[in-house]
């Protein structure tokens, strides 16, 4: 990329600042080279940041701004266990001064001893009652691991046991439960299979990726990382069938052609990526150039999707009597954008950090929708609103009003965190809204909107694309895996700052719809 030189005029400044405070796109083999550098480093880092002898530091990523500020993510270990809420990202200038360190718990890394006194075999018996009590069958777990917990307060020695499971609705279970090694005393438990509910819609006649097989076709968009899209014909484990096709020409539209749903799934990948790519300057999810994959066709009128991380995988069930596949377009990138907050911020889906997971799930398939700019379904602020999964028209979420759901909070309060992450969501969402377009009422592609604000004064919106910028910066450089609400004020106000300037209208925006959401 190329740094556009300085020129008169405040415009062209500020044009100048977004362009210098935005990631430069990498390739996979610059950004394994970028991580391999910053490992060798990581000592010297650890030091540099004041960091205990005891702790070491392990780089998960690296993003360098075009203005040569480099970002540094990195977890923890602590005489060799693994620091659950430990990590942080650490931010230096072109000139390698330490800009500044962003970490998700500021408690001083110690613990009494790292020899447990709870067997392990008491810790996974515990956490697969926990799994049982959540409602989960066909429940198994390995041996727990021992770990450093310092997510929710002091750091704890402690174990993590992932139990897997099939949740009520037949969605898989990843269920991670926290045990104190010493007491015995369940810390934490959370979920990481991330889910997105609805019905499925078309998206109409679309160019696809695909790739030659001898006289046939895959589809395997070879231009966008290899991304595969297979059917799981029922099935709820493995990866299924990769579709082919003799003419390559896929579907007709209709569910009963079991290539319809594929055809949409494998387009709103392909979006999701071009999207990453021209608006955030990111190569696929995780920056390395690699796809993920999709499944459809999962389980027996399965009414709804979701994202691994295990399988690094969308997933996708045909709905309500097999006849309304869940791969709409902001379904698909709802879930592509789970895989992106796990390779950036890391939020856990647990509390306050999992409605800000799924609200930057929303947000980014908002931002798709908009960008693909299909006939089938126009942009909107409507989450789900092709899917129509009441029966009576409604979509699953409105970022403009989140309470219209009857569900979801419009306003930041102590009790956010106690909802379902689907409705924790719903005052990021509103933020996003406002930040995007302002509050009172307001039309957008046929549809009229009218947000409110918890204080009852008007936010003037920035326009949607530097309302995503910003989120994505927030996300990708100041949020770590414990933020809430107030913590993505903070980053959100940063990334505004390195953006537009910290005096700037954009700057001012960000924090006014925060406070309209009663976060200040």
């Amino acid at each position: 990329m190329v740094v556009l030189g300085l020129q008169g005029g405040s415009a062209s400044a500020a044009v100048d600042r977004e362009a210098g405070a935005t990631a430069l796109p990498q390739s996979a083999s610059q950004r394994a080279a970028d991580i391999k550098a910053a490992q060798a480093g990581a000592a010297a880092a650890a030091q540099e940041i004041g960091l205990d002898s005891k702790e070491k530091l392990v780089v998960r990523d690296v993003i360098k701004d075009a203005d040569g500020t480099v970002h540094t993510r990195y977890e923890r270990t602590y005489e060799g266990l693994p620091v659950l809420g430990g990590d942080l990202v650490v931010h230096k200038a072109e000139s390698g001064k330490l800009k500044g360190v962003t970490k998700a718990t500021s408690a001083k890394m110690a613990v009494p001893s790292t020899a447990a006194t709870v067997a392990a075999a008491t810790a996974k018996k515990d956490a697969l009652a926990a799994s049982a009590a959540a409602d989960n069958s066909k429940t198994s777990a390995a041996a727990p691991r021992k770990v450093i917990w310092a997510a929710t307060g002091k750091p704890t020695l402690a174990y993590e046991t992932v139990v897997h499971g099939l949740q009520a609705d037949g969605t898989p279970s990843e269920l991670h439960v926290i045990t104190d090694a010493t007491t015995g005393k369940k810390l934490y438990e959370f979920e990481t299979i991330d889910t997105g509910t609805g019905t499925g819609v078309h998206s109409g006649n679309v160019t696809l990726g695909t790739t030659p097989n001898g006289s046939t076709f895959d589809l395997n968009d070879g231009a966008r990382g290899g991304h595969k899209t297979y059917d799981l014909n029922g099935g709820t484990s493995g990866t299924g069938t990769l579709f082919n096709d003799a003419d390559d020409v896929w579907g007709d539209g209709s569910p009963s052609n079991r290539q319809s749903a594929a055809v949409d799934a494998h387009y709103g990948a392909a979006l999701t990526w071009d999207f990453y790519q021209s608006e955030l300057g990111r190569n696929g999810i995780a920056n390395d150039g690699k796809a993920a994959y999709s499944r459809v066709h999962y389980g027996n009128a399965y009414v709804n999707a979701f994202w691994s991380d295990t399988c690094f995988c969308m997933t996708y069930g045909d709905g309500q009597n097999n006849t309304n596949p869940l791969t709409s377009i902001d379904v698909a990138a709802h879930e592509m954008s789970h895989g992106l907050t796990s390779k950036t911020a890391g939020l856990r889906y647990s509390g306050e950090s999992g409605g800000l997971n799924e609200a930057t799930s929303d947000i980014m398939g908002t931002a798709v929708e908009f960008f693909a700019n299909n006939s089938n379904d126009t942009g909107d602020y409507l989450i789900g609103e092709e899917i129509n999964i009441y029966g009576n028209g409604a979509p699953l979420r409105y970022m403009d009003q989140p309470s219209k759901d009857g569900k979801s909070a419009d306003y930041w309060s102590k009790s956010v965190g106690r909802l379902d992450v689907h409705y924790s969501s719903g005052p990021a969402n509103h933020f996003f809204y406002l930040l995007s377009e302002g509050s009172g009422t307001k039309t957008v592609n046929g549809v009229t909107y009218n947000s409110p604000t918890y204080d009852g004064q008007p936010v003037t919106g920035i326009g949607r694309t530097a309302a995503y910028k910003i989120w994505y910066k927030a996300l990708s450089t100041y949020m770590t895996s414990t933020t809430g609400y107030s913590g993505a004020r903070t980053a959100t106000l940063q990334a505004a700052t390195d953006l537009y300037g910290a005096n700037s209208t954009q700057y001012q925006a960000v924090a006014k719809a925060w406070t309209a959401i009663n976060v200040k």
